[in-house]
C-alpha cells in the first residue's frame, strides 16, 4: 500500500479556483471510496449509519435512529408488537431512500435479539429485506458478542477487560485483550426492554432477575481489576447524565471513564430513585428515560459482582465491529488515531507534507536528550499532534488556539481516551497562544497530568520554532535540525536559510530553552 507521504507528494495540489473547494485536496489520481452503510435493527432502536469509507478509522457522515421498541413485548407475548413493526418499516423505507440519495454502494443490515426471538420475526425480516434490498444477518448471541468485542477493539487503544453490549433484548459479555477476543462470550436476557417486560415493570422483580443472571455469568470473574467497556444506547444515556451531573469539561462520549466505586454509587442512585427527579435529567432524551433504571440496575450488579477498576464508554460497537471484521490484516494493524490525524492533516492543513516533516523533525529533537525520553504512547500522542498542528490556519489569529483545542479534543477520533485527546490538542493550543502564563487556562487542563502538560508545552514550544523557520511549507524542516547538546539546544540551518533566523525565531528558541533548562545556540552549516 502506498504511503501517505508518497500519495501527498504525487496527489495534493492547491487551487483556489478548483470546483471541489479551497485549499488542499486530492486530485483525480487518487480514488475516492464510495460510502458504506450499516442498518442495525435492534430491540429498542433501528439505526442507519453511513460511513465515508471502509477504513480502520471509519468516519460517520450520516447517523439517524428511530426508537421503535420492537422488543418491548417479546418476552410476554412472544411477538413483535404491530405498532413497533410499522415504526420500524417506516424508518427502513426512509433509510433506504437516504442510502440511494447518498449513493451508498455497500449496505449491510443486521438484526438482533427481538427479531431473533419473536415468533413473527421471520415475516418481519422478510419485509425488511424487501425494503432494504439486501440480505439481513440475524445475529446469534455469540455473533453479536463477537462483533461488539471487535467494535471495542477497533475503537479503544489496547483494550483489556470485558466488553458488554446492552441492547433492548439482551446483554452480551465477552473478554477482550489487545486485538484478541477471548472465548465466545455469553448472552444474558437482561436487555432493558426485555427486563422491563419480564418484571412487569416491578423494580423488585427486576432486581431478582438481574442478580440471578449475573451470579451465573461465568465471564464476570475475569473482570476483576480490569476495565468494563460499556456499549449500547442506554448506558451511553446513563454516562451522559453522569457527565452533566459532574459538570465534566469534555462532552465526548467515546472513552468517557468512570471509576468503579463512583459508577456503582451512581448506578445505585439511578435505579433506586425517581428518574424524572434526577439532577440534569434533561441531558437524556425523553424516549430514553423509561429504560434508565433498568440499565442502571444491570450496571450496578455487573460492577458489584465483577469488581472492575473502571467503566469506560465505547461509542463503537456491533456496527463498527462488522466493518473492522471486513478489513484485511494490514489495515487492522493501522493506528486509528494516527490515520484520522493524517486525514485531518490532508483536508485542513496548508501543506500536509509539512506536518509529516514535523513528525520527523521533532523525532530528532526528542531523541537527542534522555530528559525528553518518551514512552510509546507519548510518542504516538506527539505524532498525532504534529499532524494536526495546522488544522486551524484559516481561523482568525486570535482564535486559532481556542479553535484548535476544541476541534482536536472533540474530533471523532477512535483509539484515544479523554486525557490523551487533550494531550494531543494542547501542543497545538500552545503553538498558537504562546507560553505566557497570563492566558486563562482552559478547563480541559483538568483532564491531564502535570507531566503531560509539561510535555505539551515543550512540544508546543518546538512547533513555535519550526513554523517561523519553515512558513508551514514543505522541504525546509528536513534541511534543518534542532537537538539538545549538553547544556544547549542547537538549531542548525543550512547557509541558504540563514536569513530566516531573525529575532522572532531566536526569541521562540529561547522560550523553548527556558522550559527545559538549556541555552540556545544557532548554527549555520557551510559558514566558514
Amino acid at each position: 500500500m502506498e504511503s501517505l507521504s508518497k500519495i501527498l507528494r504525487r496527489a495534493v495540489s492547491f487551487s483556489a479556483g478548483d470546483p471541489r473547494g479551497w485549499g488542499p485536496h486530492l486530485t483525480d489520481q487518487m480514488t475516492v471510496a464510495a460510502p458504506i452503510a450499516v442498518i442495525d435493527i435492534g430491540s429498542n432502536s433501528v439505526r442507519l449509519v453511513v460511513y465515508e469509507a471502509l477504513s480502520r478509522a471509519p468516519t460517520p457522515i450520516f447517523n439517524e435512529k428511530a426508537l421503535c421498541g420492537l422488543g418491548r413485548e417479546v418476552v410476554s407475548t412472544g411477538r413483535l408488537a404491530e405498532d413497533a413493526i410499522e415504526k420500524a418499516l417506516s424508518a427502513l423505507r426512509r433509510f433506504r431512500g437516504l442510502c440511494d440519495a447518498m449513493q451508498v454502494e455497500t449496505l449491510h443490515a443486521l438484526a438482533t435479539a427481538a427479531a431473533r426471538d419473536a415468533k413473527n420475526g421471520p415475516a418481519f425480516i422478510a419485509e425488511c429485506e424487501a425494503i432494504c434490498r439486501t440480505k439481513i444477518e440475524i445475529l446469534t448471541g455469540k455473533r453479536e458478542a463477537e462483533l461488539a468485542a471487535l467494535g471495542v477493539i477497533s475503537g479503544i487503544h489496547d483494550p483489556d477487560g470485558i466488553a458488554g453490549d446492552l441492547g433492548g433484548g439482551s446483554l452480551e459479555l465477552v473478554d477482550v485483550t489487545g486485538t484478541s477476543v477471548a472465548g465466545e462470550g455469553i448472552t444474558l436476557p437482561l436487555g432493558s426492554l426485555a427486563l422491563q417486560d419480564r418484571s412487569a415493570k416491578s423494580m423488585r422483580k427486576a432486581e431478582r432477575i438481574v442478580r440471578d443472571a449475573m451470579e451465573d455469568a461465568a465471564v464476570l470473574p475475569n473482570l476483576a481489576g480490569r476495565t468494563f467497556y460499556a456499549v449500547g444506547g442506554t448506558w451511553r444515556a446513563l454516562a451522559r447524565l453522569h457527565m452533566f451531573q459532574k459538570d465534566y469539561p469534555l462532552h465526548v462520549m467515546h472513552g468517557y471513564t468512570i471509576p468503579a466505586k463512583e459508577a456503582l454509587a451512581f448506578a445505585r442512585s439511578v435505579h433506586r430513585g425517581e428518574v424524572e427527579a434526577l439532577g440534569n435529567i434533561e441531558a437524556v432524551s425523553m424516549a430514553r428515560r423509561p429504560l434508565l433504571s433498568y440499565g442502571a440496575l444491570v450496571l450496578e450488579n455487573l460492577v458489584r459482582i465483577g469488581r472492575p477498576a473502571q467503566v469506560m464508554i465505547s461509542a463503537l460497537g456491533v456496527r463498527e465491529g462488522l466493518l473492522y471484521s471486513r478489513l484485511d490484516p494490514p489495515q487492522r494493524a493501522e493506528d486509528p488515531l494516527l490515520l484520522a490525524a493524517q486525514e485531518f492533516n490532508l483536508l485542513r492543513s496548508r501543506a500536509p507534507l509539512h506536518q509529516e516533516e514535523m513528525v520527523a523533525w521533532t523525532d530528532h529533537f526528542f531523541a537527542s536528550s534522555p530528559a525528553l525520553e518518551e514512552s510509546a504512547e507519548e510518542r504516538r500522542i506527539r505524532h498525532a499532534a504534529c499532524l494536526l498542528a495546522d488544522v486551524s490556519w484559516r481561523a482568525h489569529p486570535d482564535y486559532r488556539g481556542e479553535q484548535s483545542l476544541n476541534v482536536i479534543a472533540h474530533a471523532a477520533f477512535a483509539g484515544v481516551d479523554h486525557p490523551s485527546r487533550v494531550a494531543v490538542a494542547l501542543p497545538v493550543y500552545f503553538r498558537h497562544i504562546g507560553l505566557t502564563p497570563e492566558q486563562p487556562p482552559p478547563r480541559l487542563l483538568e483532564l491531564v497530568t502535570p507531566a503531560a502538560l509539561d510535555r505539551a508545552r515543550i512540544l508546543g514550544a518546538a512547533m513555535r520554532v519550526a513554523y517561523p523557520l519553515s512558513a508551514a511549507m514543505p522541504g525546509i524542516l528536513p534541511s534543518s535540525r534542532m537537538e539538545v547538546r549538553g547544556d544547549t539546544v542547537v538549531l542548525t540551518v543550512p547557509r541558504a536559510l540563514s536569513d530566516m533566523v531573525n529575532e522572532r525565531l531566536q526569541s521562540r528558541l529561547r522560550a523553548l530553552c527556558r522550559l527545559i533548562g538549556r541555552e540556545p545556540v544557532v548554527e549555520v552549516e557551510g559558514r566558514g
